[in-house]
C-alpha cells in the first residue's frame, strides 16, 4: 500500500483534506434525472465519496448543462461533497467562484486556462481541492511540472462534452504514465478518470493507476445507484490491490 507520508497534502485550508483515502467513487449527476436532482443525489448518499457535477458552457465543449446558481442550490441540499468539473472557457475567471460557493473539489481544463498555476492556487485559497483536467489527446508530459501545484489530475477517457460515451482504451497508457510521474515526484496526488467508466472498464483504469473514478450511466442507469457504487468500488479496490503501482 501507499505509505502514510505519501498520502499527506499541503492543502491545509481545504475543506476536504485527504487524510488516508484509497479508491473513491464520484457518480456523475450528468446521467441523473435533472427534474429531481436533489433526490437523485440522495440515492447515492452514504455510498459515494463525491457528487461529480459537470459544468459545460457550450463554448469549450459543444454542450450546455448547469452553472454556478444550480451548484449553489445543490450545495444547500446535499451532504455528499461536491466535485465540480468545469468544461468551460475562461476558467481563470469563473472557477474560484465554485470553490467560494462550497464545492469541495474544483477541476479546470488546462487547455482552457490562461494561468493554471495561479488558478490552482486561487481555488485552493478559496478552500477547495484544485484539479487539472486533460483531454484524451493532451499529453501529460507537457504538464508534469504543474503536478505539485494541484491536488488531483483528471484524465479524460472520452472526449469531454457528453455522457454515455464509450471508453477510450487508447488513454490507458497515459494513465500509467501519469501514475509514474506522480510516484516519481512522491506526490500524494489523486488521479481521476472520467468517461465510460463502468463494470467493464473500471478494473483496467485502477490497474493503470487511477484511484478516483467518475461513473455516470453506470451508476444512474442502474436500478439501485447506491449498490452500483458499492460494486464499482469493490472492483476497483480488488484491481488496485493487485496493481504493481500500489505495492
Amino acid at each position: 500500500m501507499v505509505a502514510v507520508s505519501a498520502m499527506r497534502r499541503r492543502c491545509e485550508g481545504c475543506r476536504y483534506a485527504p487524510g488516508l483515502m484509497g479508491v473513491q467513487i464520484s457518480p456523475s449527476i450528468l446521467s441523473a434525472d435533472f427534474s429531481r436532482l436533489a433526490e437523485e443525489c440522495d440515492r447515492v448518499a452514504g455510498a459515494a465519496d463525491w457528487l461529480h457535477v459537470d459544468v459545460m458552457d457550450n463554448h469549450f465543449v459543444p454542450n450546455l448543462t448547469l452553472g454556478l446558481p444550480i451548484v449553489e442550490s445543490l450545495l444547500k441540499r446535499v451532504s455528499t461533497p461536491v466535485d465540480c468539473h468545469l468544461m468551460i472557457a475562461d476558467p481563470d475567471r469563473w472557477a474560484p467562484g465554485y470553490a467560494e460557493a462550497g464545492a469541495g473539489s474544483v477541476t479546470f481544463h488546462v487547455e482552457a486556462a490562461h494561468a493554471p498555476i495561479r488558478l490552482a492556487r486561487a481555488i485552493r485559497a478559496a478552500g477547495a481541492r484544485a484539479g487539472m483536467a486533460l483531454k484524451p489527446a493532451t499529453d501529460v508530459e507537457g504538464y508534469a511540472d504543474l503536478l505539485p501545484e494541484i491536488d488531483m489530475l483528471l484524465i479524460m477517457t472520452v472526449e469531454p462534452g457528453f455522457g454515455g460515451q464509450a471508453f477510450l482504451d487508447v488513454v490507458l497508457p497515459k494513465i500509467r504514465r501519469a501514475r509514474e510521474l506522480i510516484a516519481g515526484r512522491a506526490l500524494d496526488l489523486w488521479l481521476q478518470v472520467d468517461g465510460g467508466v463502468s463494470a467493464g472498464t473500471i478494473e483496467r483504469c485502477a490497474e493503470a493507476g487511477a484511484d478516483v473514478f467518475v461513473a455516470g450511466s453506470a451508476v444512474y442507469g442502474a436500478d439501485d445507484p447506491a449498490e452500483a457504487v458499492r460494486r464499482l468500488r469493490a472492483q476497483a479496490e480488488a484491481a488496485t490491490a493487485a496493481a504493481p503501482w500500489a505495492k
